[in-house]
């Protein structure tokens, strides 16, 4: 993400959702602080469509949405508002219909890349999970080599999970994903 710089004053949240629906770049929105979106490379649409194809039949099954890239995640933590775009975001709640984004979502995904897999182990990890009452998982996918990292709601906490090989459980959708599935084509392009 590209701040758009000094010379610009802190954006209000009115003004920034009403240029998100106008406009044609995708920004996020930290406290007042607007950033662009970066392009996204060819592993990581194919892992993005992977994921969404794997994902889609079973938020079916559960009555709930999933998105892909274009939703974007309210956060509400310690007096500000922060909006994000993640790769996937899956809503299980019928109260969380807002138009342009989402307030309660259950698990969230990013498809990490060089640019932006320090702001989505740092800081997102902590906006999501600090912000966000509702979630229950948040997945971490290296596109670069296998390797997933999943952060999971527990009584006691979050509790950390890796993964290299085999498959994951998704407490959410109830349902295995396999690390084969996930990169299948990503490893072929």
């Amino acid at each position: 993400m590209t701040p758009l710089g000094a010379a610009h004053p802190r954006l209000s949240v009115n003004d920034y959702l009403a240029g998100e629906r106008d406009g044609e770049l995708r920004h996020e929105y930290v406290a007042g602080n607007v950033y662009a979106m970066a392009g996204a490379s060819r592993r990581h649409a194919l892992m993005v469509t992977a994921l969404t194809l794997l994902l889609g039949p079973e938020a079916r099954k559960h009555d709930s949405q999933l998105f892909n890239n274009d939703m974007k995640v309210r956060i509400q933590q310690a007096g500000e508002e922060s909006y994000y775009y993640p790769d996937l975001l899956l809503s299980c709640d019928p109260e969380d219909r807002e138009t342009y984004f989402s307030t309660r979502p259950c698990l969230i995904i990013e498809v990490l890349s060089e640019n932006t897999e320090r702001i989505d182990r740092r800081e997102k990890l902590y906006a999501y999970t600090g912000g966000l009452p509702s979630l229950q998982e948040y997945l971490l996918i290296a596109q670069d080599h296998r390797q997933l990292d999943l952060y999971r709601r527990t009584t006691d906490g979050w509790q950390h999970e890796s993964y290299v090989e085999g498959s994951i459980h998704l407490q959410c959708l109830d349902m295995d994903l396999f690390l084969d599935d996930i990169y299948y084509d990503a490893e072929r392009a």
